[in-house]
């Protein structure tokens, strides 16, 4: 297998996007990576593009010919992977692949959702979870978070405060960041006292509704510099999948993907949790952001609220956790997530971050979740191979 750098990075602003159209946000993504890239469209072998309903969102199907086909790139061959709220990270997966097999030597990882054309994106959500015995019995996703959240709380004493302070950190991280859907601070009190939605969580604990797209160029490593001086490398590349309904889990606090994800891709990046300086998770919901600091090592099964609550998942704390804002305040156009946490870990890896720098990074890590935790993909990257 060859190694693999990425070279170029792209994401368009993230929100309720109402003047731009899926195929105007995933071409805008996909060749501003490529211009970022200094990659000629000659060069382009494959494109991979993570979505997860656009059938559903805005009724269009066939999107992979869609795509190529609005971004100019005929005959260029194009793949729409589908994984729920992973399909970018699987779509990432699948480049990483695909180059490092040889089979392509430049290909593009790309994500895109539009989710705002429907009056009602619930239903269309609510498909990633399982649909005979939890979406037909009348859950929503909020509420199998909030099952999750009561049962951890209920486990190991996290406080309502605690849950609230990864809000807290993401919209303070958002608030430096020009692509994200809300960038503002909010405070303890103001996560507490927003709108219920599923109780104990609030309208400020949950991701938004969002449109949006992500792009990323996939090199042969011993070709990378031929484009960028600056390429970043694909330390590691993990996928697993878990039981997508919360009632056949053995314990619904701890999301098995995530450790089997995280620690194969420890062992294949060849580092341990102490190595990682940025990491960007997968909070759909603030508890969801708690588990994922927990199932990645960054704190004991449990104290995860305590870890938030020290300012240790700052940008200047010890395991600086979203420096883009997160899903929470960044946005969750839920196929172009994975990517846009990859397109992060770039910028942050070649300093180009401005105000939300992690000072010194030179390891980054994406942890990407589909549903409740049924799939989930971990990629490491690092300003050099090993």
């Amino acid at each position: 297998m060859r190694d693999v750098a990425i070279i170029g990075a792209s994401q368009t602003k993230f929100g309720e996007l109402w003047d731009v159209s899926f195929r105007e946000l995933i071409s805008q993504a996909g060749l501003g990576a490529i211009e970022d890239a200094n990659l000629s469209g000659a060069d382009l072998e494959a494109m991979f593009v993570g979505n997860m309903s656009a059938g559903l969102f805005v009724g269009q199907e066939h999107i992979a010919s869609l795509i190529s086909d609005s971004m100019g790139m005929n005959p260029v061959p194009c793949t729409r992977v589908e994984a729920a709220c992973a399909s970018g990270g699987l779509a990432l997966r699948q480049g990483i692949m695909a180059v490092a097999s040889g089979y392509h030597d430049v290909v593009v990882a790309a994500g895109v959702e539009k989710m705002t054309d429907v009056v009602d994106a619930t239903p269309a959500i609510a498909t990633a979870s399982d649909q005979e015995w939890e979406a037909q019995q009348g859950a929503t996703f909020p509420s199998l978070y909030a099952m999750i959240a009561q049962r951890h709380m209920y486990e190991y004493g996290t406080t309502r405060e605690q849950l609230a302070m990864m809000s807290v950190v993401n919209h303070k991280n958002a608030s430096n960041n020009p692509n994200a859907q809300f960038p503002f601070e909010v405070t303890v009190d103001k996560v507490l006292n927003s709108s219920p939605v599923a109780d104990p969580l609030t309208l400020l604990d949950c991701s938004p509704v969002s449109d949006g797209a992500a792009a990323i160029v996939i090199c042969a490593a011993e070709k990378a510099k031929e484009y960028t001086d600056t390429p970043i490398y694909v330390r590691a590349s993990a996928q697993s999948s878990g039981t997508i309904a919360l009632h056949s889990r053995k314990d619904i606090t701890t999301l098995d993907a995530t450790i089997a994800a995280s620690r194969k891709a420890y062992d294949m990046a060849g580092v341990t949790v102490k190595d990682i300086d940025a990491t960007e998770v997968h909070d759909c919901f603030s508890i969801n952001g708690l588990l994922a600091i927990e199932d990645l090592g960054f704190a004991k099964k449990g104290e995860g609220g305590k870890v938030l609550e020290e300012g240790q998942t700052n940008i200047d704390g010890d395991c600086p956790i979203n420096p883009s804002g997160g899903l929470k305040a960044r946005g969750h156009p839920l196929g172009a997530t994975g990517i846009a946490q990859a397109a992060e870990i770039v910028w942050q890896l070649r300093g180009e971050a401005g105000k939300r720098q992690v000072d010194g990074a030179e390891i980054g890590m994406t942890h990407n979740v589909g549903g409740t935790g049924g799939t989930c993909a971990v990629h490491i990257f690092g300003r050099d191979l090993n």
